[in-house]
């Protein structure tokens, strides 16, 4: 069972950092963005990440689909809470 803690911290956390991400003009800012969330996902609950990535190792780890991914995120995530 996943707590609700660990999901709402999980979706102020990416929220943040796609607000800001989807409104930069900077790539250093966004890259930093991505670490961040990279960082963030390989410490968080297991279970939790399994449930948003759908078996996809890559999700929220990868250039080309972080976007889509982080709002993907968000999406499940907002319906969990």
């Amino acid at each position: 069972m996943i707590s609700k803690d660990c999901i709402e911290t999980a979706y102020c956390f990416f929220h943040q950092k796609e607000r800001v991400y989807a409104h930069s003009t900077m790539d250093w800012q966004k890259d930093d963005i991505e670490y961040a969330i990279s960082s963030y996902v390989d410490d968080m609950d297991k279970g939790l990440y399994d449930q948003l990535s759908g078996g996809n190792s890559d999700f929220l780890r990868c250039h080309a689909t972080f976007h889509q991914d982080i709002k993907t995120a968000m999406d499940k995530l907002e319906r969990m809470i």
